[in-house]
């Protein structure tokens, strides 16, 4: 399965976006927007920002646990990764956010 952005919405009727990898893990979740608009406009801005390495912050969880945060060129979090137990397992989910996000389709799940 190609990776994608899969587009949800939630029971109090905010939109998110989980951008999958080809194995269909996830490797990015968006925060919450209140439009499907604005969620789409989330997913471009990750479209356009994926590649630049300097807009993610990796970050180290209390438990030890590694994680990165996606962020927009005006500093605003897009998205954030799932945990992983070593930094280089963090890295690679980095790479795999670089390789797919720019042509990565859309699926709806609403």
């Amino acid at each position: 399965m190609p990776a994608s952005f899969v587009l949800k919405k939630s029971a109090d009727k905010q939109f998110h976006f989980v951008l999958t990898a080809e194995n269909n893990e996830p490797i990015l979740t968006s925060e919450t927007y209140t439009t499907k608009a604005g969620a789409q406009g989330g997913i471009q801005s990750v479209r356009d920002n994926s590649t630049k390495d300097h807009l993610y912050e990796r970050k180290q969880a209390a438990d030890g646990s590694h994680y990165f945060i996606l962020k927009s060129a005006n500093g605003e979090p897009i998205g954030r990764s799932e945990t992983y137990p070593y930094l280089d397992a963090a890295e690679r989910g980095v790479a795999a956010v670089k390789r797919v996000a720019r042509r990565a389709p859309v699926r709806e799940e609403i």
